[in-house]
């Protein structure tokens, strides 16, 4: 097998297994041969890939990330910590350093949960935005594959082709 007949069968195997082009169908409708067919497909894929800019074979399958892991919480706790902390201070300059610890702990937990509650908001927004992008590339490509199987298409016509 020569140099160029490998690249050929390596163009073939290439865009055979691309999505971009696993649906088209060609028949040779002026009877050109196989090997014909084999430099034009060659051909084709070079000039719409040239006409498009966007290479199936080089095409990036894009798959969401998964979301950011949330803290299995903690705030409340350390809020709580705090807070008793800086009410038993407070408790004991006012004089009773076991009422304040209480007071400190329960704003603290307060404090805490507050904290968490916009950690999860934060975490769900950067997870809904990640998936928006996902979307919009996803969508993105496959426009240019719609793209590419036309100038591809077209090529083939244009050569005495019928595609499908």
């Amino acid at each position: 097998m020569n140099s160029k007949s490998m690249m050929s069968v390596a163009v073939f195997a290439a865009f055979v297994s691309t999505p971009a082009l696993a649906q088209m169908i060609i028949y040779p409708a002026n009877g050109q041969s196989a090997q014909q067919q084999q430099k034009d497909e060659g051909e084709c894929y070079a000039w719409a890939k040239g006409q498009t800019g966007y290479d199936p074979a080089q095409a990036t399958q894009y798959v969401a990330a998964p979301p950011p892991q949330q803290s299995t919480g903690g705030e409340r706790v350390k809020g709580a910590a705090v807070g008793a902390v800086g009410g038993a201070a407070i408790g004991a300059i006012a004089g009773n350093t076991g009422k304040g610890a209480a007071i400190g702990g329960v704003v603290g937990i307060m404090a805490g949960g507050a904290k968490q509650r916009q950690k999860q908001e934060a975490n769900q927004q950067a997870a809904a935005q990640q998936q928006q992008q996902v979307a919009q590339q996803q969508q993105y490509t496959a426009q240019q594959q719609q793209n590419f199987q036309r100038a591809y298409a077209a090529c083939f016509e244009g050569r005495g082709y019928t595609v499908k």
